[in-house]
């Protein structure tokens, strides 16, 4: 959500400011709306004070014998009882399209975001980690897989596509990759491990930006609930409607979850494989925090995320995103790409994002000022993966693997494999 003060003074900013994602200027809309609604507020405010003023001079008139008075007054009161009611819905049908038209647009890029419309523009800021020389052709995950116990079709058969069924040693891994991001989050970078719920109501998903311009890519329940695309919407939403003390910030959040997504939009994109499924499980990283600290967090965060794919020795790169391909929510983004050597190119595994306060506000979460008793300011959010596990498995999956078929397990995950050192085709 948007400050609409921000609106009012800086218009041609807020708009040069949206135009770096396509979006066209919308700020007169919006200030005309602003203007009305203010009108209306004023006319109801006047309307009430003067009901108010009259009635209490009936009594007065009354009391002095002055009945002409009295009903003039009277009528005037019955006047304004019959037209206010007209006035305040015609006021909460201004504000409804005005926070409408508010709540649906993106959030405005920062300062040092590139330009640009799609991935084409994105800016690689750093690399780490050299590819392998294989002396065989390497083969995509979809094919390594099946032999290891990656079964799509008994998935599709009872789910559709996008759905996988893992079986024994690659569930295993996939089980391992997840309890060891947790605890690299936890233990070594800092975050509290949280069990939240995945499914969350309307108002959750509006606070965190889902709702209402993409309900389309969330699957929603017949009783009311939302499944949560990531828990980016249950963590940051556990301060909707708090004041925090400033001693509180930072808040480090982490959880482990399943996560589903519709993927509308996505028809023909990625079908084969893990890459882009309807349920996976992420790691996601949730952070509250001071105005003043969030470009900080945000590249301690992306560090964080970073940590792993080290640990795990994948090859990444780390793209800073162009405006037109950050999410609507975000003011700036890195994606950090891991190396898929079947499919020979890079591939987003995780994105981490500052929201800046447009969450915040959405949420009205707050924070008091140390030393201050009165006045409160919106605390800034980020959130980003930290990994996702599916994604993580595909790289695992593709650098590892071995020309008999089998793929070996990087050395971090040894603790969490029982034993098992290399995944061997069945």
């Amino acid at each position: 959500m948007h400050d609409i003060k921000f609106i009012r003074e800086n218009p041609e900013d807020f708009d040069a400011a949206l135009a770096k994602r396509g979006v066209e200027a919308v700020a007169q809309n919006i200030l005309a709306l602003d203007e009305q609604s203010r009108a209306l507020k004023t006319r109801i405010q006047e309307g009430q004070a003067r009901r108010n003023e009259a009635s209490k001079a009936i009594g007065k008139a009354k009391g002095q014998g002055d009945e002409d008075t009295a009903q003039a007054l009277m009528a005037e009161v019955a006047d304004l009882k019959s037209k206010l009611p007209g006035i305040e819905e015609e006021e909460r049908e201004v504000s409804a399209r005005l926070q409408g038209l508010l709540a649906a647009l993106p959030n405005l890029p920062a300062d040092g975001v590139p330009p640009g419309e799609d991935e084409d523009s994105n800016v690689e800021v750093d690399r780490w980690g050299e590819p392998r020389n294989f002396d065989f052709d390497p083969k995509d995950h979809s094919d390594i897989g099946p032999a290891l116990g990656l079964d799509f079709e008994t998935a599709a058969a009872m789910s559709g596509s996008r759905f996988a069924f893992l079986r024994g040693q690659i569930a295993r891994l996939q089980r391992a990759i997840g309890q060891f991001m947790l605890d690299q989050q936890t233990v070594e970078n800092g975050f509290e491990e949280c069990a939240p719920p995945v499914l969350v109501r309307d108002q959750a998903m509006f606070g965190t930006g889902q709702l209402p311009k993409f309900s389309e890519d969330s699957f929603h329940t017949t009783n009311g609930h939302w499944l949560i695309p990531t828990a980016e919407v249950s963590l940051t939403n556990s301060v909707s409607g708090e004041i925090l003390d400033e001693t509180q910030l930072p808040i480090r959040l982490t959880a482990l979850t399943l996560c589903f997504r519709s993927e509308a939009g996505s028809a023909g994109k990625d079908t084969k494989g893990l890459i882009r499924q309807h349920q996976f499980e992420k790691v996601e990283m949730v952070a509250i925090t001071h105005p003043d600290s969030s470009d900080a967090e945000h590249e301690r965060m992306t560090e964080a995320a970073e940590s792993i794919l080290k640990a795990l020795e994948l090859p990444y790169r780390k793209m800073l995103l162009c405006a037109g391909d950050m999410g609507a929510t975000a003011r700036k983004t890195y994606d950090l790409e891991v190396w898929l050597p079947g499919q020979n190119m890079y591939r987003e595994i995780s994105s981490v994002s500052t929201c800046g306060e447009y969450q915040a506000r959405r949420m009205n979460a707050r924070f008091r000022p140390e030393g201050e008793e009165k006045g409160t300011r919106f605390v800034h959010t980020l959130n980003g993966s930290g990994l996702a596990v599916g994604r993580t498995l595909v790289a695992v999956l593709e650098n590892y693997q071995q020309a008999d078929g089998s793929v070996t397990i990087p050395s971090a995950l040894l603790p969490y494999m029982g034993g098992i050192d290399k995944l061997e085709p069945v």
